[in-house]
Protein backbone atom coordinates (compact mmCIF):
# COMPACT_ATOMS: atom_id res chain seq x y z
CA UNK A 1 0.00 0.00 0.00
CA UNK A 2 1.50 3.42 -1.01
CA UNK A 3 2.23 6.22 1.31
CA UNK A 4 -0.95 8.57 -0.29
CA UNK A 5 -3.53 5.30 0.27
CA UNK A 6 -2.50 4.90 3.52
CA UNK A 7 -2.52 8.29 4.47
CA UNK A 8 -6.62 8.77 2.95
CA UNK A 9 -7.74 5.06 4.64
CA UNK A 10 -6.11 6.39 7.75
CA UNK A 11 -7.36 9.76 7.28
CA UNK A 12 -10.96 8.42 8.16
CA UNK A 13 -9.81 7.47 11.52
CA UNK A 14 -7.77 10.42 12.24
CA UNK A 15 -10.46 13.01 11.19
CA UNK A 16 -12.63 11.35 13.77
CA UNK A 17 -10.11 11.21 16.34
CA UNK A 18 -9.00 15.01 15.09
CA UNK A 19 -13.01 15.57 16.08
CA UNK A 20 -13.35 14.00 19.07
CA UNK A 21 -10.60 15.20 20.53
CA UNK A 22 -11.23 18.85 19.51
CA UNK A 23 -14.88 18.03 21.27
CA UNK A 24 -13.59 16.88 24.29
CA UNK A 25 -11.08 19.82 24.58
CA UNK A 26 -14.28 21.87 24.50
CA UNK A 27 -15.97 19.82 27.40
CA UNK A 28 -12.40 20.36 29.46
CA UNK A 29 -12.01 23.96 28.83
CA UNK A 30 -15.91 24.77 29.95
CA UNK A 31 -15.99 22.00 33.09
CA UNK A 32 -11.83 22.11 34.35
CA UNK A 33 -10.52 25.22 33.35
CA UNK A 34 -6.89 26.29 32.30
CA UNK A 35 -5.80 24.81 36.05
CA UNK A 36 -7.38 21.61 35.31
CA UNK A 37 -5.88 21.53 31.77
CA UNK A 38 -2.66 21.80 33.80
CA UNK A 39 -3.40 18.34 35.95
CA UNK A 40 -4.68 16.43 32.96
CA UNK A 41 -1.68 16.95 30.97
CA UNK A 42 0.29 15.76 34.48
CA UNK A 43 -1.59 12.60 34.32
CA UNK A 44 -1.35 11.52 31.10
CA UNK A 45 2.39 11.66 31.42
CA UNK A 46 2.37 9.45 34.12
CA UNK A 47 -0.19 6.84 32.25
CA UNK A 48 2.23 7.05 28.98
CA UNK A 49 5.12 6.22 31.54
CA UNK A 50 3.22 3.73 33.41
CA UNK A 51 2.06 1.66 30.24
CA UNK A 52 4.77 1.89 28.43
CA UNK A 53 6.70 0.04 31.50
CA UNK A 54 3.58 -2.15 32.15
CA UNK A 55 3.53 -3.56 28.42
CA UNK A 56 7.23 -4.18 28.77
CA UNK A 57 7.78 -1.76 26.46
CA UNK A 58 7.55 -4.24 23.37
CA UNK A 59 4.56 -2.47 20.77
CA UNK A 60 7.01 -1.06 18.40
CA UNK A 61 8.82 -4.18 18.64
CA UNK A 62 5.67 -6.24 17.58
CA UNK A 63 4.54 -4.04 15.02
CA UNK A 64 8.20 -4.05 12.74
CA UNK A 65 8.29 -7.95 13.50
CA UNK A 66 5.11 -8.18 12.73
CA UNK A 67 5.71 -6.41 9.45
CA UNK A 68 9.27 -8.24 8.77
CA UNK A 69 7.51 -11.18 9.12
CA UNK A 70 4.82 -11.25 7.45
CA UNK A 71 6.09 -13.97 4.81
CA UNK A 72 6.04 -16.55 8.22
CA UNK A 73 3.06 -16.67 10.42
CA UNK A 74 4.33 -18.65 12.63
CA UNK A 75 7.31 -16.54 13.84
CA UNK A 76 4.23 -13.76 13.67
CA UNK A 77 2.48 -15.93 16.01
CA UNK A 78 5.57 -16.31 18.44
CA UNK A 79 5.74 -13.14 18.58
CA UNK A 80 2.45 -12.39 19.55
CA UNK A 81 2.43 -14.94 21.88
CA UNK A 82 5.29 -13.43 23.67
CA UNK A 83 4.53 -10.01 23.62
CA UNK A 84 0.81 -11.16 25.02
CA UNK A 85 2.38 -12.90 27.98
CA UNK A 86 4.98 -10.09 28.61
CA UNK A 87 2.11 -7.56 28.18
CA UNK A 88 -0.03 -9.02 30.68
CA UNK A 89 2.58 -9.95 33.64
CA UNK A 90 4.01 -6.83 33.61
CA UNK A 91 0.51 -4.74 33.94
CA UNK A 92 -0.81 -6.99 36.38
CA UNK A 93 2.59 -6.27 38.83
CA UNK A 94 2.36 -2.96 37.97
CA UNK A 95 -1.65 -3.03 39.04
CA UNK A 96 -0.80 -4.53 42.41
CA UNK A 97 1.77 -1.36 42.99
CA UNK A 98 0.25 1.73 41.77
CA UNK A 99 -2.83 0.25 44.14
CA UNK A 100 -1.00 0.29 46.79
CA UNK A 101 1.23 3.54 46.32
CA UNK A 102 -1.81 5.04 44.82
CA UNK A 103 -2.16 7.83 47.60
CA UNK A 104 1.63 8.77 47.07
CA UNK A 105 1.24 8.17 43.66
CA UNK A 106 -1.73 11.15 43.76
CA UNK A 107 -0.15 13.85 45.19
CA UNK A 108 3.52 13.62 43.75
CA UNK A 109 1.76 13.66 40.01
CA UNK A 110 -1.40 15.62 41.32
CA UNK A 111 -0.74 17.20 44.07
CA UNK A 112 -3.34 16.13 46.29
CA UNK A 113 -4.19 12.71 47.73
CA UNK A 114 -7.68 13.13 46.92
CA UNK A 115 -7.07 12.22 43.26
CA UNK A 116 -6.00 8.76 45.02
CA UNK A 117 -9.24 6.90 43.46
CA UNK A 118 -7.84 7.61 40.01
CA UNK A 119 -5.30 6.17 40.48
CA UNK A 120 -6.99 3.18 42.18
CA UNK A 121 -9.69 3.14 38.33
CA UNK A 122 -6.60 3.26 36.50
CA UNK A 123 -5.08 0.11 38.18
CA UNK A 124 -8.16 -1.79 38.10
CA UNK A 125 -8.15 -1.41 34.26
CA UNK A 126 -4.71 -1.30 33.26
CA UNK A 127 -4.34 -4.75 31.60
CA UNK A 128 -7.51 -4.44 29.28
CA UNK A 129 -5.21 -0.88 28.41
CA UNK A 130 -2.08 -2.83 27.81
CA UNK A 131 -3.71 -5.50 25.63
CA UNK A 132 -5.25 -3.19 23.76
CA UNK A 133 -2.59 -1.27 22.59
CA UNK A 134 -0.93 -4.62 21.84
CA UNK A 135 -3.93 -5.23 19.19
CA UNK A 136 -3.57 -2.34 17.65
CA UNK A 137 0.32 -2.95 17.08
CA UNK A 138 -0.45 -6.43 15.64
CA UNK A 139 -3.19 -4.99 13.62
CA UNK A 140 -0.94 -2.01 11.83
CA UNK A 141 2.33 -4.86 11.22
CA UNK A 142 -0.09 -6.85 9.73
CA UNK A 143 -1.26 -4.00 7.41
CA UNK A 144 -4.51 -4.50 7.85
CA UNK A 145 -5.75 -1.14 7.76
CA UNK A 146 -9.39 -1.07 7.61
CA UNK A 147 -9.57 -2.84 11.14
CA UNK A 148 -6.99 -0.68 12.10
CA UNK A 149 -8.95 2.30 11.03
CA UNK A 150 -11.98 0.51 13.01
CA UNK A 151 -10.78 0.08 15.94
CA UNK A 152 -8.98 3.46 16.05
CA UNK A 153 -12.41 5.19 15.18
CA UNK A 154 -14.23 2.90 18.24
CA UNK A 155 -11.65 4.42 21.05
CA UNK A 156 -12.46 7.76 19.44
CA UNK A 157 -16.10 7.42 20.08
CA UNK A 158 -15.67 5.80 23.81
CA UNK A 159 -12.90 8.48 24.57
CA UNK A 160 -15.74 11.18 23.77
CA UNK A 161 -18.53 9.77 25.87
CA UNK A 162 -16.77 8.96 28.65
CA UNK A 163 -15.02 12.18 29.10
CA UNK A 164 -17.61 14.11 28.63
CA UNK A 165 -20.32 12.04 30.94
CA UNK A 166 -17.76 12.15 33.63
CA UNK A 167 -16.45 15.66 32.97
CA UNK A 168 -19.89 17.13 33.03
CA UNK A 169 -21.40 15.05 36.15
CA UNK A 170 -17.47 14.88 37.85
CA UNK A 171 -15.64 17.59 36.81
CA UNK A 172 -11.83 17.21 37.35
CA UNK A 173 -11.94 14.18 39.30
CA UNK A 174 -14.14 12.35 36.01
CA UNK A 175 -12.54 13.81 33.50
CA UNK A 176 -8.96 12.07 35.25
CA UNK A 177 -10.88 8.71 35.62
CA UNK A 178 -11.83 9.14 32.29
CA UNK A 179 -8.35 9.31 30.67
CA UNK A 180 -7.58 6.27 32.97
CA UNK A 181 -9.85 3.98 31.57
CA UNK A 182 -11.90 4.50 27.73
CA UNK A 183 -8.54 2.81 26.25
CA UNK A 184 -9.29 0.05 28.42
CA UNK A 185 -13.22 -0.32 27.80
CA UNK A 186 -11.86 0.23 23.76
CA UNK A 187 -10.31 -2.85 24.66
CA UNK A 188 -12.94 -4.85 24.17
CA UNK A 189 -14.09 -3.28 20.80
CA UNK A 190 -10.69 -3.99 19.25
CA UNK A 191 -10.73 -7.85 20.59
CA UNK A 192 -14.03 -8.17 18.81
CA UNK A 193 -13.00 -6.57 15.67
CA UNK A 194 -9.75 -8.76 15.88
CA UNK A 195 -12.10 -12.20 16.47
CA UNK A 196 -13.18 -11.50 12.80
CA UNK A 197 -9.73 -11.51 11.34
CA UNK A 198 -8.71 -15.11 9.40
CA UNK A 199 -5.40 -15.08 11.09
CA UNK A 200 -6.00 -14.18 14.49
CA UNK A 201 -6.72 -16.90 17.38
CA UNK A 202 -7.12 -16.06 21.39
CA UNK A 203 -4.46 -18.57 21.54
CA UNK A 204 -2.00 -16.46 19.82
CA UNK A 205 -1.93 -14.06 22.37
CA UNK A 206 -1.02 -16.41 25.45
CA UNK A 207 1.55 -18.81 25.90
CA UNK A 208 5.71 -19.40 26.05
CA UNK A 209 8.13 -16.45 25.25
CA UNK A 210 10.01 -17.03 22.83
CA UNK A 211 13.81 -16.35 23.65
CA UNK A 212 14.88 -15.32 20.31
CA UNK A 213 11.89 -12.93 20.05
CA UNK A 214 12.48 -11.66 23.66
CA UNK A 215 15.99 -10.72 22.70
CA UNK A 216 14.95 -8.72 19.42
CA UNK A 217 12.45 -7.03 21.61
CA UNK A 218 15.27 -5.84 24.06
CA UNK A 219 15.90 -3.07 21.60
CA UNK A 220 12.70 -1.70 21.12
CA UNK A 221 11.97 -1.95 24.67
CA UNK A 222 14.90 0.65 25.25
CA UNK A 223 13.85 2.70 22.96
CA UNK A 224 10.21 2.81 23.93
CA UNK A 225 11.53 2.86 28.01
CA UNK A 226 13.99 5.79 26.73
CA UNK A 227 10.90 7.73 25.45
CA UNK A 228 8.54 6.59 27.95
CA UNK A 229 10.42 8.26 30.72
CA UNK A 230 12.35 11.36 28.62
CA UNK A 231 9.36 12.81 26.93
CA UNK A 232 6.71 12.67 30.08
CA UNK A 233 9.42 13.69 32.91
CA UNK A 234 10.60 16.64 30.37
CA UNK A 235 6.93 18.02 30.06
CA UNK A 236 6.03 17.48 34.12
CA UNK A 237 9.47 19.46 34.39
CA UNK A 238 8.26 22.04 31.66
CA UNK A 239 4.64 22.05 33.73
CA UNK A 240 6.07 22.41 37.24
CA UNK A 241 8.64 25.23 36.45
CA UNK A 242 5.79 27.16 34.23
CA UNK A 243 3.39 26.29 37.38
CA UNK A 244 6.16 27.52 39.88
CA UNK A 245 7.61 30.81 38.10
CA UNK A 246 4.53 31.83 36.75
CA UNK A 247 1.39 30.09 38.00
CA UNK A 248 -0.60 26.90 37.12
CA UNK A 249 -2.83 29.11 34.67
CA UNK A 250 0.32 29.56 32.67
CA UNK A 251 1.11 25.83 32.49
CA UNK A 252 -2.13 25.11 31.84
CA UNK A 253 -2.03 27.15 28.71
CA UNK A 254 0.93 26.01 27.59
CA UNK A 255 -0.84 22.46 27.88
CA UNK A 256 -3.92 23.54 26.09
CA UNK A 257 -1.51 24.56 23.44
CA UNK A 258 0.25 21.42 23.03
CA UNK A 259 -3.20 19.43 22.92
CA UNK A 260 -4.13 21.92 20.32
CA UNK A 261 -1.07 20.76 18.06
CA UNK A 262 -1.06 17.24 18.74
CA UNK A 263 -4.69 17.28 17.01
CA UNK A 264 -3.64 18.86 14.02
CA UNK A 265 -0.64 16.85 13.70
CA UNK A 266 -2.80 13.45 14.15
CA UNK A 267 -3.01 12.68 10.14
CA UNK A 268 1.08 13.11 9.98
CA UNK A 269 2.03 11.61 12.75
CA UNK A 270 -0.37 8.58 12.62
CA UNK A 271 0.34 8.42 8.94
CA UNK A 272 4.36 7.92 9.95
CA UNK A 273 3.61 5.12 12.41
CA UNK A 274 1.17 3.14 10.20
CA UNK A 275 3.07 3.31 7.16
CA UNK A 276 6.53 4.34 7.42
CA UNK A 277 7.59 1.98 10.52
CA UNK A 278 6.05 -0.83 8.81
CA UNK A 279 7.37 0.01 5.55
CA UNK A 280 10.56 0.47 6.91
CA UNK A 281 11.00 -3.12 8.54
CA UNK A 282 10.73 -4.25 5.02
CA UNK A 283 13.14 -2.47 3.32
CA UNK A 284 16.62 -3.65 2.67
CA UNK A 285 18.81 -1.47 0.39
CA UNK A 286 20.16 2.10 0.88
CA UNK A 287 18.34 3.38 -2.24
CA UNK A 288 14.73 2.40 -0.85
CA UNK A 289 14.86 3.77 2.30
CA UNK A 290 16.38 7.08 0.37
CA UNK A 291 13.19 7.19 -1.77
CA UNK A 292 11.22 6.58 1.06
CA UNK A 293 12.34 9.36 3.25
CA UNK A 294 12.23 12.10 0.16
CA UNK A 295 8.69 10.90 -0.53
CA UNK A 296 7.91 12.00 3.05
CA UNK A 297 9.39 15.29 2.36
CA UNK A 298 7.40 15.47 -0.89
CA UNK A 299 4.08 15.07 1.02
CA UNK A 300 3.99 15.18 4.83
CA UNK A 301 6.70 17.98 5.63
CA UNK A 302 4.30 20.56 3.04
CA UNK A 303 0.88 19.06 4.79
CA UNK A 304 2.33 20.06 8.20
CA UNK A 305 3.43 23.22 7.35
CA UNK A 306 0.21 24.24 5.75
CA UNK A 307 -1.86 22.86 8.55
CA UNK A 308 0.04 24.87 10.91
CA UNK A 309 -0.09 28.04 8.55
CA UNK A 310 -3.84 27.94 9.14
CA UNK A 311 -4.03 27.24 12.79
CA UNK A 312 -1.82 30.34 13.54
CA UNK A 313 -4.20 32.47 10.99
CA UNK A 314 -6.88 31.27 12.67
CA UNK A 315 -5.63 31.41 15.99
CA UNK A 316 -8.01 34.12 17.85
CA UNK A 317 -11.05 32.07 16.23
CA UNK A 318 -10.08 28.50 17.38
CA UNK A 319 -9.29 29.46 21.02
CA UNK A 320 -12.72 30.89 21.52
CA UNK A 321 -14.24 27.53 19.42
CA UNK A 322 -12.37 25.17 20.99
CA UNK A 323 -11.87 26.37 24.53
CA UNK A 324 -13.24 29.39 25.86
CA UNK A 325 -12.22 33.26 26.68
CA UNK A 326 -10.65 32.57 29.83
CA UNK A 327 -7.83 30.39 27.25
CA UNK A 328 -7.15 34.06 25.05
CA UNK A 329 -3.69 34.63 27.01
CA UNK A 330 -2.30 31.20 24.91
CA UNK A 331 -2.40 32.83 21.70
CA UNK A 332 1.04 34.12 21.98
CA UNK A 333 2.04 30.76 22.10
CA UNK A 334 1.02 29.78 17.97
CA UNK A 335 3.60 30.91 16.27
CA UNK A 336 6.83 29.61 17.66
CA UNK A 337 4.83 26.46 18.62
CA UNK A 338 3.76 26.00 14.80
CA UNK A 339 7.07 26.54 13.67
CA UNK A 340 8.60 24.11 15.84
CA UNK A 341 5.79 21.38 14.96
CA UNK A 342 7.00 21.97 11.49
CA UNK A 343 10.36 21.31 12.53
CA UNK A 344 9.01 18.35 14.13
CA UNK A 345 7.74 16.44 11.96
CA UNK A 346 10.78 16.88 9.70
CA UNK A 347 12.54 15.35 12.23
CA UNK A 348 10.45 12.57 12.65
CA UNK A 349 10.99 11.44 9.15
CA UNK A 350 14.20 10.76 9.72
CA UNK A 351 13.87 9.94 13.57
CA UNK A 352 11.73 6.72 12.35
CA UNK A 353 14.54 5.15 10.03
CA UNK A 354 16.16 4.85 13.42
CA UNK A 355 12.87 2.99 14.91
CA UNK A 356 12.74 0.80 11.63
CA UNK A 357 16.26 -0.40 11.81
CA UNK A 358 16.28 -0.48 15.43
CA UNK A 359 19.40 1.78 16.14
CA UNK A 360 18.76 1.82 19.78
CA UNK A 361 22.02 3.58 20.81
CA UNK A 362 21.59 6.28 18.19
CA UNK A 363 17.72 6.83 19.66
CA UNK A 364 17.95 6.48 23.11
CA UNK A 365 20.93 9.21 22.95
CA UNK A 366 18.77 11.94 20.61
CA UNK A 367 15.62 11.30 22.91
CA UNK A 368 17.41 12.15 25.85
CA UNK A 369 19.45 14.94 24.30
CA UNK A 370 15.87 16.46 23.04
CA UNK A 371 14.55 15.87 26.58
CA UNK A 372 17.01 17.75 28.62
CA UNK A 373 17.87 20.70 25.87
CA UNK A 374 13.45 21.17 25.76
CA UNK A 375 13.89 21.79 29.25
CA UNK A 376 16.68 23.70 29.58
CA UNK A 377 15.89 25.73 27.34
CA UNK A 378 12.36 26.63 28.90
CA UNK A 379 13.83 27.84 31.85
CA UNK A 380 16.42 29.98 30.47
CA UNK A 381 13.78 31.19 27.61
CA UNK A 382 11.42 31.75 30.18
CA UNK A 383 13.00 33.91 32.29
CA UNK A 384 13.08 36.51 29.41
CA UNK A 385 10.23 35.93 27.52
CA UNK A 386 7.77 34.80 30.26
CA UNK A 387 5.21 32.20 28.51
CA UNK A 388 6.20 32.64 25.32
CA UNK A 389 9.88 31.25 26.09
CA UNK A 390 8.34 27.64 25.93
CA UNK A 391 6.98 28.02 22.49
CA UNK A 392 10.29 29.29 21.43
CA UNK A 393 12.33 26.44 23.33
CA UNK A 394 10.03 24.22 20.99
CA UNK A 395 11.20 25.64 18.26
CA UNK A 396 14.69 25.42 19.03
CA UNK A 397 14.83 22.19 20.30
CA UNK A 398 13.48 20.84 16.93
CA UNK A 399 15.76 22.52 14.82
CA UNK A 400 18.61 21.11 16.73
CA UNK A 401 16.92 17.94 16.29
CA UNK A 402 16.37 17.86 13.30
CA UNK A 403 20.52 18.55 12.48
CA UNK A 404 21.26 15.52 14.52
CA UNK A 405 19.11 13.64 12.88
CA UNK A 406 20.17 14.51 9.25
CA UNK A 407 23.43 13.55 10.41
CA UNK A 408 23.08 10.67 12.00
CA UNK A 409 20.54 9.02 8.90
CA UNK A 410 23.14 10.33 6.72
CA UNK A 411 25.73 7.75 8.50
CA UNK A 412 23.15 4.81 8.78
CA UNK A 413 22.59 5.00 5.14
CA UNK A 414 26.26 4.90 3.79
CA UNK A 415 26.99 2.13 6.32
CA UNK A 416 23.94 0.49 4.51
CA UNK A 417 25.01 1.44 1.07
CA UNK A 418 28.44 -0.77 1.62
CA UNK A 419 26.84 -3.42 3.34
CA UNK A 420 25.19 -3.87 0.01
CA UNK A 421 27.75 -3.45 -2.15
CA UNK A 422 30.04 -5.72 0.22
CA UNK A 423 27.00 -8.34 -0.08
Amino acid sequence: MTLIKTSLLNGIAVLVKMLTLLGINKVLAIYVGPVGYAALGQFQNAIQMITTFASGAINTGVTKYTAEYHYDEKKQQSVWRSAGTIAISGSLLCSVIILVFSDELANWILKSTAFGGVFRWFAATLVFFTLNTLLLAILNGKKDLIRYVASNIAGSVFAFIVTTALSIFSGLYGALIALAIYQSISFFVTLFICFKAPWFRLTYMFGRIDREVAKNFLKYTAMALTSAVCVPVSHILVRNHLGATLDWEAAGYWEAMWRLSAAYLMLVTTTLSVYYLPKLSELTSQEEVREEIIQGYKFILPCAAVCGLVIYLLRDFIIQVLFTADFLPMRILFAWQIVGDTLKIGSWILAYVMLGKAMFKLFIFSEVFSAVCFYVLTVVLTKYMGLEGVSLAHAINYAIYWVLMMWFVARALKRMKAEGLAG
